[in-house]
């Protein structure tokens, strides 16, 4: 099974630790959502699995095509390169670049070498109105299209995995509604692998095939949609880690 499994991750920041023992993974083709509120240590878990963050404790493992790779120990570009490609939080693009130029800086990556212009196609096709305004400076778009263009970034990489950290933030409801349904549909229609973190909980909890609830570095609870369709006032107590 082609999977990024966590085992008991332990990380935080010098004496101060974030992470108690984090165990999920996301199975190939899936769409798992992270939930929690703010200050829960989504960021840093999502941190921590590409390598800016180091585990004290732990593994991070990924399981691909009959390899076993320990992540926990890797510097975030050999992860990159390994296709674990991260959209961040606030979108981090180069401002003074234009769309075009943001995406191809993001397809030089070395595993992406030699599928650039396949990419880029593929970018274009799927956001159309990223093509439309190519030659428009980035930092000038809209908070959707900036992060419609955040997400074809790490498309650019040609990722196993896509790891989206908050896409909702800075954005007005409408805006949220349709990039989370856009992080859906490439899901279904290109089979990519995806975890997102959120804290707008129903709209993620909707298109999320399986959920993790996070409170206070722990996952308090897991929901599987297939299994045990949660509740909106379930899922509420979840994330306040009542009940």
């Amino acid at each position: 099974m082609n999977r990024l499994r966590v085992e008991n991750l332990k990380a935080g920041y010098g004496a101060v630790t974030v992470l108690r023992g984090i165990d999920i993974e996301v199975r190939e083709g899936e769409l798992v959502a992270l939930l929690g509120m703010n200050g829960n240590g989504k960021s840093t878990l999502l941190n921590t699995i590409l390598g800016f963050v180091r585990p004290t404790a732990g593994r991070i493992l990924l399981e691909w095509d009959g390899e076993t790779i320990d992540l926990s120990r890797r510097a975030p570009h050999e992860i990159i390169n390994l296709g674990v490609a991260l959209v961040p939080e606030g979108r981090r693009f180069a401002p003074n670049l234009s769309v075009e130029e943001n995406l191809v800086l993001a397809g030089s990556a070395a595993r992406a070498k030699g599928r650039q212009n396949r990419n880029l196609e593929f970018c274009y096709d799927t956001f159309p109105i990223l093509k439309e305004r190519r030659s428009q400076l980035s930092s000038t778009m809209s908070g959707g299209q900036q992060q419609m263009l955040a997400i074809a970034r790490a498309l650019m990489t040609s990722p196993k995995i896509m790891i989206v950290d908050e896409p909702s933030v800075g954005l007005a409801p409408i805006m949220v509604e349709q990039v989370i349904a856009t992080i859906r549909k490439l899901q279904e229609e290109t089979k990519l692998t995806i975890l997102m973190a959120e804290q707008s909980f129903f709209q993620a909890i909707e298109v999320a095939s399986r959920a993790y609830v996070l409170s206070h570095g722990a996952i308090i609870r897991q929901f599987d949609q297939q299994l045990d369709p949660a509740g909106e006032e379930e899922i509420r107590h979840a994330m306040m880690g009542v009940g």
